[in-house]
């Protein structure tokens, strides 16, 4: 299950991670945020325990989505090291970010 990440939790779950970390950006009322929320649930089971992965709910978290320059979601950022080291745009199919977040691991 994706873990809700928050204005308030992003620094602790996300930049001091051990593990890479997977960031979905969307919104309740975005279409295509919606078509990728069952992609992201189905990438956080087949990589538990070996990587993170999370939801930031843009309009209830915008200060980190201004920090990390979100202008169109779904956007998915890879963090490894607290660092952003990939980034896709719009919706993908679970091989596209399953490709990604496996190539940080």
């Amino acid at each position: 299950m994706a873990l809700e990440i928050t204005d308030q939790s992003f620094k602790e779950m996300v930049l001091n991670s051990d593990k890479p970390v997977l960031v979905d950006f969307w919104a309740v009322w975005c279409g295509p945020c919606r078509m990728l929320g069952p992609i992201v649930e189905e990438i956080a089971t087949d990589f538990d325990g070996r990587a993170v992965v999370g939801k930031v709910d843009v309009d209830n978290n915008q200060q980190v989505s201004v920090d990390y320059g979100i202008r169109n979601i779904p956007t998915i950022l890879i963090f490894k090291g607290g660092e952003v080291v990939d980034k896709i745009v719009g919706v993908a199919s679970k091989e596209v970010i399953a490709e990604k977040l496996s190539a940080h691991l």
